[in-house]
């Protein structure tokens, strides 16, 4: 029997129950959220997924105190309920649709909390992500962001911390096909080198949220770029558009970023902005390319582990390492704001003079 608590709720996408979602193996529904203080401090981010035809849920919660990022994962068979909204100790609840959630870490090996995230604008709409290598399709989903503030706490090993006043940060929600669970290891005939570059800046300033991405081919020709400026309060008709372009700055022997400057064309927005690094989150800590807790694969029934990540001393080399959300202040000689750069780049990329799969920036 395929029927489900969902099947009472009018989000019906095919003539088929909801426990189906289409005919693609690799289809997925995921959460995310990040947050911080407004000085940068205290981080914090969680992701939540689905993946309805490999019939499996994870979810992940990951925070830096000091110089140390403390990870939960869990994964859990999904049993084809696509509304149970939890995953061993990690729950998210939809308080008001599009506005705010509250999410609930049951402590577990030490680790605990609860937060709830309430949006300062309506969320903007992406575009489409679709992208292909050779015939296959390795990418095609839409996603939705939102910046807002954030009301909770995080304890660790008993120690519990409440957020700061003036905590915020970004979420975002995100379906369609991506590479998820275990690997497909049937070969691409004459399939290129890999290469991915991606770059996402959500910024919170007082008067409102500025966001850009960008999707680079390895000559840096963006297949996938929007800037947008949402003012607080905006409804979906204030929000802005339009295009920007971003000078990446490298840290030497690595391939994350030591900052840039962004120009922008988005009625609203600032014109230029200047990001400076203030701390650096590895995004393996949510199970983004993490060789163990990669998204979608199976664990069982329930598994359910604490993993502590010492930020100094990490090979950033490693595959595994690569993607990473740095915290920056925001620039510009009007304003400034609090942000993220998050950043992955698998495999050449000309413009930053990376030739090879993993090679590093020169000094």
């Amino acid at each position: 029997m395929a029927l489900s608590k969902g099947d009472e709720f009018p989000i019906h996408q095919t003539p088929e129950p909801v426990a189906y979602a289409g005919t693609d193996r690799n289809f997925y529904d995921r959460y995310f959220f990040n947050g911080y203080a407004s000085d940068g401090s205290g981080f914090f981010a969680l992701a939540f997924g689905v993946y309805p035809h490999l019939d499996v849920a994870d979810a992940h919660f990951s925070f830096i105190r000091g110089s140390t990022q403390y990870c939960l994962h869990a994964s859990c068979e999904l049993g084809m309920e696509r509304m149970a909204m939890k995953v061993g100790p990690i729950s998210i609840e939809v308080v008001e649709p599009l506005h705010q959630l509250k999410v609930t870490i049951e402590e577990t090996d030490g680790i605990a909390g609860e937060f709830t995230f309430t949006g300062l604008s309506f969320p903007i709409e992406e575009p489409r992500f679709t992208h292909r290598i050779g015939p296959r399709a390795f990418m095609d989903y839409t996603r939705m962001t939102q910046n807002g503030h954030y009301e909770g706490w995080i304890s660790l090993d008993g120690v519990r911390e409440e957020m700061a006043e003036g905590t915020c940060g970004t979420r975002d929600r995100s379906w369609g096909v991506r590479p998820v669970g275990a690997r497909d290891m049937q070969p691409m005939p004459g399939a290129p080198t890999p290469a991915f570059f991606w770059q996402w800046t959500p910024i919170n300033f007082a008067d409102g949220s500025l966001f850009f991405h960008v999707n680079n081919d390895e000559h840096g020709e963006a297949w996938n770029t929007r800037a947008a400026w949402a003012p607080v309060r905006a409804d979906a008709a204030d929000i802005a558009e339009g295009d920007g372009s971003m000078r990446t700055r490298l840290e030497a022997g690595t391939r994350w970023p030591n900052g840039g400057t962004l120009s922008l064309a988005v009625p609203g927005a600032p014109e230029q902005l200047t990001f400076e690094p203030i701390g650096r989150f590895q995004m393996k800590g949510l199970g983004y390319t993490h060789p163990e807790w990669n998204h979608g694969l199976h664990h069982g029934m329930l598994k359910v582990a604490r993993e502590d990540i010492d930020l100094a001393n990490i090979d950033p080399l490693q595959p595994e390492n690569l993607h990473v959300q740095v915290i920056v202040q925001a620039i510009t000689p009007e304003k400034n704001g609090i942000g993220i750069f998050e950043q992955l780049i698998i495999g050449p990329f000309s413009p930053l003079g990376l030739t090879g799969l993993l090679d590093p920036a020169s000094g």
